[in-house]
């Protein structure tokens, strides 16, 4: 029987985070447990085991920061198999790139966002519009997925659709507009310890306040094994599309495993709720 495509990408990115970034420390706790927190590790740890960890090579825990830069080099690479796999559902010329460096910047790189460099520029210029703008239109993705004006000669593949008369301001057409659209923002949080994993909703919301045009996908994917904070960035709507699991079945087996059954209640109510899917869903969902 032939392998789905998204099954083989799924089992290659579990593959490659257990080699890479779901390794144990000495004392072997799996790096996306909180060691403090007996649930984390207990749950984290059943993950592990469904997924094979124990065939990985034994060694220490990765920083912190490198364990996510190479989450979010991970998590590109299964998107760039899977969402560039979907040309019969959405045709274009995409491109799935991580953004190196965290540039402030790299947002107005895009279409529905060039304007915000002038307001970067006039705010250099001027302490008092810098002081009072604040990071209110600061975005810095982790991963994008863009798509690449197309020419006329696309459009008018089938029969002539447009001429010099019509579309003159629509953004997909390359006559009109030279820049990328930006389709995704996605934010990788390997795991959720502190506040500062509300940087993904306050991204969010510069994305849906700042754009003119179209409002790209906005999701974040974690590897965070304790329920309670996933909640912390999935329950509610509005800054984010969806929260997106490493591997979401697993975790589900792991806490009716260990007994948690208010962990369960919790989980269920995020995936009923459409707040909270599997890694597998995101390519599917990217191609809406």
């Amino acid at each position: 029987m032939t392998t789905a495509l998204f099954t083989a990408a799924r089992l290659k990115f579990h593959a490659d985070l257990l080699a890479h970034v779901l390794t144990t420390d000495a004392r072997g706790v799996p790096a996306n447990a909180d060691r403090a927190s007996k649930s984390s590790v207990k749950i984290a740890s059943s993950i592990k085991r469904q997924i094979e960890l124990e065939t990985a090579a034994a060694r220490e825990r990765m920083p912190g920061q490198s364990s996510g830069h190479k989450f979010e080099e991970l998590c590109a690479a299964f998107l760039k198999t899977t969402f560039l796999g979907l040309q019969h559902l959405r045709p274009g010329d995409w491109h799935v790139r991580q953004v190196s460096g965290h540039n402030r910047n790299e947002i107005a790189a895009y279409e529905q966002y060039a304007h915000l460099a002038a307001l970067q520029r006039a705010a250099d210029r001027d302490p008092e519009l810098k002081a009072a703008l604040g990071n209110d239109y600061t975005v810095t993705p982790d991963i994008i997925i863009t798509r690449e004006p197309e020419p006329d000669t696309t459009i008018n593949a089938p029969q002539v659709i447009v001429d010099p008369n019509v579309a003159r301001h629509a953004a997909l057409r390359r006559s009109n507009n030279r820049l990328p659209l930006l389709h995704a923002s996605i934010s990788c949080k390997w795991t959720i310890r502190s506040d500062r994993s509300q940087n993904s909703r306050t991204e969010g919301l510069n994305l849906i306040k700042n754009r003119k045009g179209r409002l790209p996908h906005v999701v974040v994917v974690t590897g965070e094994p304790l329920p309670g904070r996933l909640a912390s960035i999935a329950i509610g709507t509005g800054e984010i599309d969806c929260v997106y699991h490493f591997a979401l079945p697993e975790l589900e087996a792991a806490v009716r495993e260990e007994g948690f059954d208010d962990s369960a209640v919790l989980l269920q109510t995020m995936v009923v709720g459409k707040r909270l899917r599997d890694i597998s869903d995101l390519p599917l969902d990217l191609a809406v």
